[in-house]
C-alpha cells in the first residue's frame, strides 16, 4: 500500500523519500517508480517507532529535499489472535509500531510541516468492525484515529491538516500471502460494491486528502472501504 501511494504522490507532482524497515529492494523498487513519474525519490532505513531514528530520517529528508509539505504514515504489522490468547510480547509489539510509531512520526511531522501542509496517517475499518481475532490490532488503530483527531486540533494556526484513512480488507501482497482464498471470497462479499480494495482506491483517497481539492477536510478519519462497515 505505501509503494502505490508513493508512486500516486510522485504523479501528482511530488518528490517523494520512502522510509523502510528491512525490506531494501521494495524501497528501492518503490523510489525506481518514483523516479519514472519524473520526480526525485529517495529511501531512508529506520526504526518507525525509534524517535532518535526517526529525528535522524526527518533531519535527512530536509537536506536531500528541502521543508516537507506533506508526512503519510503508513507503517504498521498485525498478530490476529483471540484477546484470552494472545502473549503480551506480541501487544507490546503491535503497539510499539501502530501507535509508538505513529506518534512519534507524527511529532516530527507536526514540527517540520511547512503551512498548507498535510499529515496523513493509516488507520483500518477494523476500529469499526470489531472482528474477533483483532484485539490488540482495533486497539492500536483506534489510538490512532484518536492521535489524528488530537493533533488537528493543536495544529490551529498552521493551516496543516491531519487526517487519517481506514481501509477495510485491501488486496495487498501481504494480504492475500496471508489469508486463506475462502476467507478472501468472504471478505470481498462484505461490501456492496462486492470486491476487495485495492492499494490504489486508498491512494486516490491519500491524493485527494493532500491535495488543493481537500483542504476543507481535517481532523477525520475518511473509511475508505467500499461499505464494507
Amino acid at each position: 500500500m505505501g509503494r502505490v501511494i508513493a508512486s500516486a504522490l510522485a504523479a501528482d507532482g511530488f518528490d517523494v523519500a520512502v522510509a523502510y524497515t528491512g525490506e531494501t529492494d521494495l524501497a528501492d523498487a518503490t523510489v525506481s517508480e518514483i523516479k519514472t513519474q519524473g520526480r526525485r525519490g529517495a529511501a531512508f532505513a529506520a526504526d518507525i517507532a525509534d524517535h532518535k531514528e526517526v529525528r535522524a530520517l526527518f533531519d535527512a529528508v530536509d537536506d536531500r529535499f528541502g521543508q516537507l509539505d506533506v508526512v503519510v504514515h503508513t507503517a504498521g504489522i498485525n498478530h490476529p489472535v483471540a484477546l484470552t490468547e494472545l502473549d503480551l510480547a506480541d501487544f507490546d509489539a503491535i503497539h510499539r509500531v501502530n501507535v509508538r510509531g505513529t506518534f512519534v512520526v507524527n511529532q516530527q511531522a507536526a514540527r517540520r510541516l511547512r503551512e498548507g501542509g498535510s499529515i496523513v496517517n493509516v488507520s483500518s475499518s477494523m476500529v469499526k468492525f470489531a472482528p474477533p481475532g483483532l484485539s490488540a490490532y482495533a486497539a492500536s488503530k483506534a489510538a490512532v484515529d484518536a492521535l489524528t483527531r488530537v493533533l488537528a486540533k493543536e495544529l490551529r494556526g498552521r493551516d496543516i491538516t491531519v487526517n487519517a484513512v481506514a481501509p477495510g480488507p485491501t488486496a495487498t501482497a501481504a494480504f492475500l500471502g496471508s489469508t486463506p482464498p475462502e476467507e478472501q471470497e468472504q471478505l470481498a462479499a462484505l461490501p456492496p460494491l462486492g470486491r476487495l480494495g485495492s492499494p490504489g482506491d486508498v491512494a486516490g483517497v491519500v491524493s485527494f486528502l493532500v491535495g488543493p481539492t481537500g483542504r476543507w477536510v481535517n481532523g477525520q478519519v475518511i473509511y475508505a472501504n467500499g461499505g464494507f462497515v
